[in-house]
């Protein structure tokens, strides 16, 4: 039999009213469109085959679905990684216009929190994100994970430990993120480095991730010089082969999106620190950009 998650019948099926959170819960997980995809495809195998008598809460019986699917995900996925080639960074995701304005949402799903959440175990991710950014109780969580609520207090305590510990202090005003990155762009379009490198915090690092499959460098960069000549080749030269570089959106803050007639290739997300970028993350895997597609936008702008 051939699944589809429009196959509903008549009455409104609980999964598609939720799947928004689905989607939401998932993709912080993992940090991975198409893992959070197949996570949710996983689900709504699952929730239909499930006795629906005897399931009294479907939002909680489909979270904690999505959680435990998510989690044989991370396990699976930390050993990928081990064999990728040059730095993991991940999937971009855009957002909807209004969710960089949001704070909330922006920190919840910016690529410098998905970053920090790689460091975290398989389980103190899936707490962490339960817990601090949908603020389930410590009893919910543990009904999802089949553990003992002063167990998973525990978990949560040491994962909100660990994260406030690795993430640096970043602007968030979004006019001023809006005004540096333009001069940024503008600096890169016109080929002008010394305009670049006073963008440049001394001590900026540069991630490039390219799986691989494409053109990048494989280890992280370090300077202004390095990382200010790499970008510069990255948003100015593709721009010679018809590729469009837009500002938009991208998880939860303003990004930049390179387009190749109207189809993604690549974004670069960053942290600016006294109006500097302090970090800045290049995505061209062409296997990582499903995301960045139009029409993805309202998938995590909602939970």
């Amino acid at each position: 039999m051939a699944y589809s998650e429009t196959d509903t019948g008549h009455d409104p099926d609980p999964y598609l009213e939720h799947r928004r959170t689905l989607f939401a819960t998932a993709y912080r997980m993992l940090g991975s469109v198409a893992d959070a995809e197949d996570v949710l495809q996983d689900t709504w195998l699952s929730w239909h085959r499930a006795d629906r008598s005897a399931v009294r809460d479907p939002r909680a019986y489909l979270v904690r679905t999505v959680t435990n699917h998510s989690l044989n995900r991370l396990t699976s996925a930390r050993a990928r990684r081990e064999r990728y080639v040059g730095p993991w960074l991940p999937e971009p995701l855009l957002t909807s216009p209004g969710a960089q304005e949001e704070a909330e949402l922006a920190d919840s799903v910016s690529t410098a929190l998905l970053v920090v959440l790689e460091t975290l175990t398989p389980v103190e991710r899936a707490v962490f994100v339960l817990r601090e950014v949908f603020g389930y109780a410590h009893a919910e969580i543990a009904g999802f994970l089949d553990r003992p609520e002063p167990t998973v207090r525990q978990i949560a305590r040491r994962a909100r430990e660990h994260v406030r510990s690795r993430r640096a202090r970043y602007d968030t005003d979004p006019e001023r993120r809006a005004t540096v990155t333009a001069r940024f762009i503008e600096a890169c379009a016109g080929g002008d480095l010394n305009a670049v490198l006073e963008l440049l915090a001394p001590d900026v690092t540069c991630w490039s991730d390219g799986g691989g499959k494409v053109s990048a460098a494989r280890r992280p960069l370090h300077g202004a010089d390095h990382v200010g000549r790499f970008v510069l080749g990255v948003l100015r030269k593709p721009r010679m082969a018809g590729v469009a570089v837009e500002l938009v959106p991208v998880n939860g803050e303003l990004g930049v999106l390179l387009t190749l007639g109207g189809e993604p290739v690549g974004a670069v997300t960053y942290d600016l620190l006294d109006d500097r970028f302090e970090t800045i993350r290049v995505q061209l895997n062409p296997d990582k950009i499903r995301g960045l597609r139009r029409g993805t936008a309202s998938r995590v702008s909602t939970y």
